[in-house]
């Protein structure tokens, strides 16, 4: 097996499985349907969002942290954040009293056997939605408009950005979540790929831009500088017509 056929199959392992799919929809749809008996009127709407709609989530066996992220818009009362926050705990403690139900600002988080929920609260006004801040104050959000980029950049680059995206996330949560998921999609979605032909090239673009700066904890810079040093030595490998020494050091990166 080469360094690309290694990395192409770990890609395409790193996405939902069908009975994860039909398991995650039929709670999404238990999920509608008591939203809709318990707030009625209250609410004017709620949608999935985030990265379980454009393609990037993970699969829970690679990423105990995953979650569907969902949103809940409620007619505008004028109230604070908490209020909101503390309805739809009241709601969970009702409907899924044996999960494990807690508040990570600004969501309330229902972990149930397959999936995790994060529950976000929201209001619109005629500027658009909004969502609450670490403050527990109010902030504009348009939840789904990443959703598009992603989807243009990926077309535009062969259709390797959104299994790119998944590797290097993955390894971003084998080394403990050195960065946050969402601002590193974004963060990939602009850079520039000169040359990149196939999903070993993709990878190694994105670590070759990967970069620390004087406010980057010891850590950070250890596993980022442990990254480049194994890419450096695969491409050593593959330039000595050594593809199996490569193969195995590219899996001390992507971990099989």
């Amino acid at each position: 097996m080469s360094v690309i056929t290694y990395l192409q199959k770990r890609s395409s392992n790193a996405v939902l499985s069908s009975s994860e799919n039909v398991s995650i929809k039929t709670s999404i749809a238990t999920l509608q349907t008591r939203l809709n008996n318990y707030f009625g009127n209250n609410v004017k709407n709620h949608f999935q969002f985030g990265s379980s709609t454009r393609g990037t989530i993970l699969p829970r066996s690679m990423d105990s942290h995953s979650d569907i992220d969902y949103m809940i818009v409620f007619y505008n009362g004028n109230y604070t954040p908490q209020t909101y926050l503390n309805n739809l705990r009241t709601f969970v403690e009702k409907y899924y009293s044996k999960s494990e139900i807690r508040q990570s600002h600004p969501t309330i988080v229902l972990e149930l056997n397959h999936i995790k929920f994060d529950l976000v609260p929201a209001i619109e006004d005629t500027w658009g939605l909004k969502i609450p801040n670490l403050s527990n104050n109010w902030q504009y959000t348009n939840p789904n408009d990443f959703n598009n980029s992603l989807t243009i950049k990926n077309t535009n680059e062969k259709s390797l950005i959104k299994p790119t995206i998944r590797l290097v996330k993955y390894w971003n949560t084998t080394n403990g979540y050195l960065y946050n998921s969402f601002e590193l999609e974004k963060w990939i979605i602009n850079l520039y790929f000169w040359s990149c032909a196939n999903q070993r090239d993709y990878l190694f673009a994105i670590f070759d831009n990967l970069s620390t700066n004087y406010n980057s904890s010891q850590n950070l810079k250890n596993k980022v500088d442990r990254a480049k040093k194994i890419i450096a030595q695969v491409r050593e490998y593959e330039k000595k017509d050594m593809p199996y020494m490569a193969e195995d050091e590219i899996k001390k990166l992507i971990t099989e």
